[in-house]
């Protein structure tokens, strides 16, 4: 993952975490390019009863071709800043290129 963006990095154990600036209620799901240092993405989703964060973990599993299984919040849940843990079997199976 040599050059990778900022807003992604490799833990030792080869799992990945992504640091993603959310904006709700948007017209369709989509990134939107860098915003203080993470990925920013625009989910059709309300931020209301886990709906957003759903929404996001389905987006970026059809996304990066992976499972939802290997994503998971770790910090953020009701917060637009948001980091998310991809295990290591998902990174590696993950096709990067949409978002870089």
């Amino acid at each position: 993952m040599n050059g990778c963006p900022s807003w992604r990095r490799q833990e030792r154990d080869g799992a990945v975490v992504l640091d993603i600036h959310v904006i709700p209620r948007a017209s369709r799901t989509q990134p939107d390019g860098v915003y203080d240092g993470a990925l920013k993405v625009r989910l059709h989703a309300p931020p209301v009863d886990g709906q957003a964060n759903q929404a996001l973990i389905d987006w970026l599993a059809d996304t990066l071709g992976i499972a939802k299984r290997d994503i998971s919040v770790l910090r953020g849940t009701t917060a637009r800043r948001k980091q998310l843990r991809i295990s290591a079997v998902g990174a590696q199976r993950a096709n990067w290129s949409p978002l870089d």
